[in-house]
């Protein structure tokens, strides 16, 4: 599937957000914000290897799963280190740093395999036993998660499938090692878990998706209530911000006719990937665009219409609510004038303000739930 600038095409395109100029669409104070979050689980996952507790060769040549940037990797005693993540924001703060970034990393042989577990555990299976299957015989996995993330839980699989040399806990967090040893890895268990987050069909086939995604194998509530109140008058070029596996943009070009295409911005590239697959009947029908993008950052348009059901995490349980604040943000900048914006919160978000603020016309379309759905219409005016 082709990378290219973001332009009309006639097919379902993914556009990698390094390769257009986006548009700049956060203030300083969110940029500020998002700089300041800390990020304890990767400080955790560090103190064997700055403590010196990991018999490592002189040329470690490492791989990092699911990788996040910290200057202290720069101080690891690590020759080369091979990062692997397919969300957007971590990608482009590792790029920036300069490191070796790829969406997918297959070779094996590796002295050591760094993880983040994420929160879904089949994804977090799977990837512990890539971890085992490319670490060298003799090298280290290492792993760390928050303890309120269910830390104890990943240790127990680790022992499970290849056995545990030992763990430490600070920062609220649980870091846990295994130097791989042929003779105590479970290969069964090891086959089984490889295949754990795999593409799948789901809801009676009507969509693939596959475990590790936001509602992975449903759909999300208050999505299906933003669905629920979109209009079939829809018309002309929309986007969709956070898009997913494609449920909200599929929604609206089998709702309303008049839509003659979407681009889809999407965090996560294997989501994006997946969307694509689920908008397969529109091919050649409408014009789609994937954008594997940091909606943060800005969005292209101008749109007649934007879609958006924001995420309010990033790494962890903590709510980011300026994350939804940027998309808002990020919507006001794309959309032409006397365009509309829909978009579903939940009903404790305070996004009304950001919304009046950039906004001409704010009107709650829904209140169910625990969750709300608003129309926004952009000033005509100058």
């Amino acid at each position: 599937m082709s990378c290219r600038p973001l332009r009309p095409a006639a097919s379902f395109d993914v556009c990698d957000d390094q390769e257009y100029e986006v548009v700049k669409s956060c203030s300083l104070t969110l940029e500020i914000m998002q700089i300041a979050v800390s990020d304890p689980v990767l400080k955790t996952l560090l103190l064997p290897l700055e403590s010196g507790l990991l018999d490592l060769p002189i040329a470690c040549n490492g791989l990092f799963l699911r990788a996040r940037q910290d200057r202290k990797l720069d101080e690891l005693a690590v020759s080369e280190l091979t990062c692997e993540q397919s969300f957007a924001p971590d990608k482009n703060a590792l790029m920036s740093a300069g490191r070796n970034v790829h969406t997918e990393v297959k070779g094996n042989g590796f002295d050591l395999v760094l993880i983040l577990p994420t929160r879904q555990r089949l994804e977090t299976r799977t990837l512990l036993a890539r971890a085992v299957s490319q670490c060298r015989p003799g090298g280290f996995v290492v792993a760390c998660n928050a303890n309120t993330e269910g830390a104890k839980t990943v240790e127990a699989d680790l022992k499970k499938i290849c056995g545990l040399d030992r763990s430490l806990s600070k920062n609220k967090c649980r870091v846990f090692w295994a130097k791989i040893q042929p003779d105590i890895v479970n290969d069964g268990l090891l086959s089984e878990w490889l295949t754990l987050d795999a593409p799948r069909p789901i809801l009676d086939g009507t969509y693939l998706s596959r475990p590790g995604l936001f509602a992975w194998d449903r759909i999300d509530p208050a999505s299906k209530l933003l669905a629920a109140h979109l209009p079939h008058t829809l018309a002309g070029r929309g986007a969709d911000l956070g898009a997913g596996y494609g449920y909200l943009a599929r929604t609206v070009l089998e709702k309303a006719p008049a839509v003659t295409g979407m681009d889809l911005y999407e965090a996560e590239k294997r989501a994006l990937d997946l969307a694509e697959e689920n908008l397969s009947a529109f091919r050649g029908k409408r014009v789609l665009t994937g954008v594997w993008s940091d909606v943060t950052q800005g969005i292209e348009g101008p749109y007649d219409f934007v879609v958006s059901n924001p995420p309010f995490h990033q790494t962890g349980k903590t709510e980011r609510i300026d994350v939804g604040q940027a998309f808002i943000a990020a919507a006001a900048k794309g959309l032409r004038k006397g365009g509309s914006f829909y978009l579903v919160a939940n009903r404790h978000l305070p996004y009304e303000q950001s919304l009046k603020a950039a906004f001409g016309t704010v009107d709650m379309l829904a209140d169910k739930e625990g969750f709300k759905v608003i129309k926004a219409i952009m000033s005509k005016k100058n």
